[in-house]
Formats: structure tokens, sequence, C-alpha cells
């Protein structure tokens, strides 16, 4: 495992770890399945999160196995729909919805020299870090519609690595999905997990507020 000195620079999934923005794109894909009269379980709650919209909508229609019922043209709409919903969503953000802890943790990465990008399989990514106000922290935002493949490939998070001009063994990549650390390992980087869903990351907290660049150096030497 890595040191902190080995470490250079940071790359932050978005929904969960930086704000709650996850909860919207549960209530968005919730409207659509109702639309469709498709039962909203738990299964699919944790499988939507980190993965993009096509997987998205694949993982609801196959649920109730409906998936070829739709032409290619239906299945874009539906995906239109539900940004359509989420846009709606994400208006209401202000700088008071990032997470507890993660503000504080950028100002101190930032005064460390630590460069800093997102790696968010979201679309909407640099609308809503405008609207949380911390657009300034991050060199780059991945457009996820120029990487390939979806986490938990590791296009998204080698693209990251790319946007802070850094090889990815010097990154640590943050995420609060099961397909997010599975991008991170995929990519080499060091993995650092935050929730439950989060539990295979190399080093791991409860909470965002757990979030220092002590508690992480502290993790990373428990480690060795």
């Amino acid at each position: 495992m890595p040191q902190i000195t080995d470490i250079k620079g940071f790359a932050f999934d978005l929904d969960g770890v930086l704000a709650d923005t996850a909860r919207f794109h549960s209530q968005a894909w919730q409207q659509i399945a109702l639309k469709l009269a498709i039962p909203w379980t738990e299964r699919l709650e944790a499988g939507i999160k980190g993965i993009d919209r096509a997987a998205s909508i694949a993982l609801i229609l196959n649920s109730v196995h409906r998936y070829d019922e739709f032409t290619a043209a239906e299945i874009n709409q539906l995906m239109q729909e539900k940004n359509q919903i989420y846009n709606e969503y994400i208006t209401t953000l202000t700088p008071k919805d990032v997470l507890p802890g993660i503000y504080q943790l950028l100002v101190e990465l930032k005064q460390h020299g630590f460069p800093m990008s997102v790696a968010s399989a979201s679309r909407n990514a640099p609308a809503i870090i405008a609207r949380l106000g911390i657009a300034d922290f991050f060199t780059g935002i991945v457009d996820p519609a120029k990487v390939s493949a979806g986490k938990p490939a590791p296009d998204i998070f080698l693209e990251a690595a790319q946007i802070l001009e850094l090889q990815p063994a010097q990154v640590i990549g943050v995420e609060d999905s099961s397909a997010g650390v599975a991008s991170i390992h995929a990519a080499g980087e060091t993995s650092l997990g935050i929730g439950p869903e989060a539990f295979q990351a190399q080093i791991h907290f409860d909470n965002t507020a757990e979030l220092s660049l002590t508690s992480i150096e502290a993790k990373l030497k428990s480690l060795h």
C-alpha cells in the first residue's frame, strides 16, 4: 500500500461523496419505474448507485424482464425524461448541501498542494459542482460522455488521473458505491470508501465527517 507521501492527488466521485445528490437520482428513477408500473426494490435502489443512465435503465427494465420490449429510441426517451426530472431536483442545491467534512477536506488538500478532479458518472456534474460552490477546488471534471465505459470499468478514474497529469498509482479515488470502488481498483489507484456499500475499499470511513488529511494518512499507515 502507498503512504501519503506517495499520493499526489485525489479523484472524487460526486453523488454521495461531495453532496447527497444520489437521492435525486433515486427519486427520478423511481418516477420512471412508477410510470412503467415496475416495482421499486432495495435491489434497484442499491444497484443504480455509481452507474450511468444506460446501465440504470437496463437494470430497471431487466428487473421485470422487459428490456426487449423497448426500442433504442424509447429507451433513450426514458433516459431523457429521467434527466429532466433530475435537473429539476438539482436546481435546489446550494453550498449548504456539501456533505459534512467535505468542504474542510477540500480546503486542507488544496493547502497541502494536492490537485483534485471529479470522477462522476453524472453528465450534470459541472452544473452541480457550480451550485455547490466548490468548482475552484478542482483541476477538472471527467466528461463521462467521452469515456468508453462507465463504472465499474476503470475509464472514468483513469481519465481523472490524466486530468491531474498523474499516474494512477499516485491518486486516491474517493467513492461510496461498490461499482465506484471496483472502478478505482481497475484503474490501479488507491481506493477510499465511504459508507456501507464501499466496504471493499482499501481504506474505509463510515461517513464524510470522519475525513481529514490526518485521518486518511492514519488509515494508510495502518495497512502497512
